[in-house]
C-alpha cells in the first residue's frame, strides 16, 4: 500500500509542476508572443484559454491514473470480495 501512496504522490507533484508551469510560465512570457490568431492576440488567447485546457487535461489525467492504481488494490478490509472474515462465501 505504501508503494501506490509513494505513486500517487509522485504524480501528484509532476502534474502539480505542469499546472504551475502553463498558468505562471505562459503568463511571464506572453507579452513576446505578438501574432494575431483569429483576430485575437496570440498571447491573449493563450492566458485565456489555454490555461484551462490544461487544467483539464491534467484533472482527467489524475483520474486515469487513480483509476488504474486503484484497479489493482484489494478491497477494502483486506479481505476476498464475497468472503466474510472467515473464509465462507456469501
Amino acid at each position: 500500500m505504501k508503494k501506490e501512496a509513494v505513486g500517487a504522490m509522485r504524480v501528484r507533484a509532476w502534474l502539480l509542476f505542469l499546472w504551475a508551469t502553463a498558468s505562471f510560465g505562459v503568463c511571464f512570457f506572453a507579452r513576446d508572443l505578438d501574432q494575431v490568431v483569429a483576430g485575437w492576440p496570440l498571447n491573449f488567447w493563450l492566458a485565456a484559454q489555454g490555461g484551462v485546457l490544461v487544467f483539464i487535461g491534467i484533472v482527467m489525467a489524475y483520474a486515469w491514473y487513480m483509476n488504474r492504481a486503484e484497479a489493482g488494490l484489494p478491497p477494502a478490509g483486506g479481505e476476498a470480495a464475497g468472503e466474510g472474515g472467515d473464509g465462507v462465501p456469501r
